[in-house]
Formats: C-alpha cells, sequence, structure tokens
C-alpha cells in the first residue's frame, strides 16, 4: 500500500509537472495570437493613414480642397489681372562660325508678363533687355540652335536675362514668334 501510494504520488508529481509547462506555454501563445495580429493591424492602419489612401476613400481631400480654395483666393486686384503679352522688336545677329561663310539669326519674340500692370516697367527696360539678348545671341554657334533642346536652352537663357534686366517684375515664359537660321 505504501508502494501504491508513492506511485500515485510520484504519478501526481509527473501530472503536475506535465500540466504545469503547459499552463506556463499557454498564456504566450496566448499574447502572441492575440497581440500580434492587433499590432499588424495597427501597423497597416497607420501606414495607410500616412500614405493618404485612407483620405480618397474618407473623401478628405475634397472637403479640404473646398475650404481652402476660399482662403487662397487672391486679393480682388490680383484676381482682375490677367497675363498679358509684349511683342520685342525683331532682332537680327551674326552667329559664330569657324569658316568664312557668316551665318545669321532672325527672332521675333513676344514676353509673357504676370500682369498687364507690368508692362511700362518692361518696356522702360527695353533696352537693357534688347542688349542682354543681343550680347547673348552673338556668341551662340549653329550647333547650339539645332533639335529640341537647343530651342530649350535658348528659351531658358533669355528667360533668365529678361528676368534679371526687369528685376522687380517677373516674366513668366520667352515665346518664339519667329526664328529663322541662314
Amino acid at each position: 500500500m505504501a508502494e501504491d501510494l508513492e506511485e500515485d504520488f510520484e504519478e501526481g508529481e509527473g501530472s503536475e509537472d506535465s500540466s504545469e509547462a503547459p499552463k506556463k506555454a499557454l498564456p504566450i501563445k496566448k499574447i502572441l495570437i492575440i497581440v500580434l495580429p492587433i499590432l499588424l493591424l495597427l501597423g497597416a492602419g497607420a501606414g495607410v493613414y500616412f500614405s493618404g489612401l485612407l483620405d480618397k476613400f474618407m473623401g478628405k481631400k475634397a472637403d479640404e480642397q473646398q475650404e481652402a480654395a476660399p482662403t487662397a483666393a487672391p486679393p480682388p486686384s490680383k484676381a482682375v489681372q490677367a497675363a498679358a503679352f509684349m511683342d520685342l522688336p525683331e532682332m537680327l545677329v551674326n552667329l559664330q562660325t569657324t569658316g568664312r561663310k557668316q551665318a545669321f539669326l532672325k527672332l521675333r519674340v513676344a514676353l509673357e508678363l504676370e500682369a498687364i500692370t507690368d508692362q511700362p516697367r518692361v518696356e522702360q527696360m527695353l533696352p537693357r533687355i534688347v542688349d542682354n539678348f543681343q550680347v547673348y545671341l552673338r556668341e551662340l554657334r549653329i550647333e547650339d540652335l539645332q533639335g529640341a533642346s537647343g530651342m530649350h536652352l535658348l528659351r531658358e537663357e533669355l528667360l533668365t536675362r529678361v528676368n534679371a534686366a526687369v528685376k522687380p517684375v517677373k516674366v513668366s515664359d520667352v515665346l518664339f514668334k519667329e526664328m529663322l537660321v541662314q
């Protein structure tokens, strides 16, 4: 009988040990099973929120644009003003060449001003603008004017020079009306 009690006691201890091990592992598994998906969902939700995808579905962008439109409107005096175009006189310059044959560039451009009220300032500075253009154009070679990249570079350079000449006034663009290389 004592042996039976000892066996029962030993079996009880063994069964307690085996039941304690799953009890310790069970809470960790439960925590991982419950907490890990919650953390993943929160991370995904934060990513969607900060990427702006959520705003498209919620209609937030449209609301913000409607609210921002009245506050972003320029003052009435600027709203009435529109872009103005001003023609510059025709320019004829000879280009740099390596041989004896001369090459000429005939150019007519128009300036796009941000407001029509800027036109008197540009007309006042017209001799300086023409001078800056002439000096730059005389240094060009025929190769500099070839292709779309040549035209784009020419436009950017002329725009830089005209904005430097009429400093407080902002010229938006230089538009080519006529360009002839001979």
